[in-house]
């Protein structure tokens, strides 16, 4: 019994590690490719 109770606590923590991981991922993609274009457009006008 406590052995299939810590399992389903691990498996919870690292199903919840995942989740927080890949939104923090999603986060910072997002936020580079904005410095990216940003950066794109000062360029752009720069040029003009």
């Amino acid at each position: 019994m406590k052995n299939s109770k810590m399992m389903s606590v691990i498996s919870t923590s690292v199903m919840l590690l995942t989740l927080l991981l890949g939104l923090a991922g999603c986060a910072t993609i997002e936020g580079a490719g904005k410095d990216i274009e940003s950066a794109g457009e000062a360029v752009q006008d720069a040029a003009d």
